[in-house]
């Protein structure tokens, strides 16, 4: 063997020593190569990875079982039983309808029945503070009378223990007003629940208390413009407070102005006082105030609230005579 050989064969010898060392050196390429993705084909036989399904080979379909739905005969109905079925819906309908009706009207009935009981409560209410107010009106017509005669030509500064308490009457001017009360009546009308009474004489009524309350505010406006002016001028000018303010110390605070002129006329104490600015009091003026403000409750008195009392008297017998309230 010639030295070329020999050397070759040396370097073959020593390298693969080399690549034996290197391979029982590193444990970790078995373990590196042996988890290769492609790894797992060696455990599996070479007969079974041709049978393996793939991505993009179709699975084997089953055979799927049909169910064909029995065709039913619709056999024709006799023309009677369509009928009876028609007549039977008809029944149905109109039982629903007739309880439907009978419902609205057993609750038309009650509402009606409740409005009826509070309208009359409100309405005798207001019946008896009209006539309060009636009289009250009366008295103080009287009262303007004697202020007028007294204005024209008595004495202003020896005045008698009857005059303060007239003067003072001039002052007052709620005591005497009448508010009628329209909250049920209201309600019916804004609602539309006039319609429940079917009563046309009452409705008629109702009408007409309308109007006279609208008539009695009206008037209670001009009642107290005139107060405004110029009646309330007239007392800043010549009445006497004080003598105002002596009575209030005498009896309670809570009693209004009138109900302490009652008892003070009654006793027999005396408060004195007297007309302010004398110089200038214009009796022919003063008289004229009286007078006109007496005309003036008189005739709120026999037109408006005449006319709102009587038509509040029929409302009320009508009211009993329809729903049957002679015990309310």
């Amino acid at each position: 063997m010639s030295e070329g050989e020999e050397s070759r064969e040396a370097g073959k010898s020593g390298s693969l020593k080399e690549r034996k060392k290197s391979e029982v050196g590193s444990p970790k390429s078995e373990e590196e190569n042996n988890s290769g993705s492609d790894s797992y084909r060696d455990d599996i036989p070479n007969s079974e990875l041709k049978t393996l399904p793939t991505a993009n080979s179709k699975l084997p379909t089953e055979t799927m079982e049909v169910h064909h739905h029995p065709q039913l005969e619709h056999k024709s109905k006799p023309w009677k039983e369509y009928l009876l079925e028609g007549f039977m819906i008809f029944i149905a309908v109109t039982m629903g309808f007739f309880a439907e009706s009978l419902r609205e009207h057993i609750g038309d009935n009650t509402r009606e029945k409740e409005f009826a009981k509070a309208l009359y409560t409100e309405l005798k209410v207001d019946s008896v503070t009209a006539a309060s107010k009636m009289q009250l009106r009366i008295e103080r017509e009287k009262t303007l009378d004697y202020l007028y005669a007294y204005f024209k030509d008595s004495s202003l500064t020896t005045l008698p223990r009857t005059f303060y308490p007239a003067f003072t009457n001039l002052y007052i001017v709620n005591i005497y007003t009448f508010e009628p009360k329209d909250g049920i009546l209201s309600q019916l009308k804004n609602s539309g629940s006039l319609r429940y009474f079917k009563s046309l004489a009452l409705q008629k009524l109702l009408g007409d208390l309308s109007v006279s309350i609208n008539n009695i505010r009206n008037r209670n406006d001009q009642e107290y413009q005139f107060f405004a002016s110029p009646l309330k001028p007239f007392l800043l000018q010549h009445y006497d407070f004080n003598w105002l303010d002596q009575l209030r110390g005498s009896y309670p605070v809570t009693r209004s102005i009138l109900n302490l002129i009652e008892p003070y006329l009654q006793s027999k104490r005396t408060i004195k006082g007297e007309v302010l600015n004398v110089a200038t009091f214009n009796r022919t003026e003063a008289a004229n105030i009286a007078s006109c403000y007496k005309q003036m409750l008189l005739s709120s008195r026999s037109l408006q609230l005449t006319d709102y009392i009587a038509i509040n008297h029929q409302i009320l017998q009508e009211l009993r005579k329809t729903y049957d309230m002679e015990n309310e």
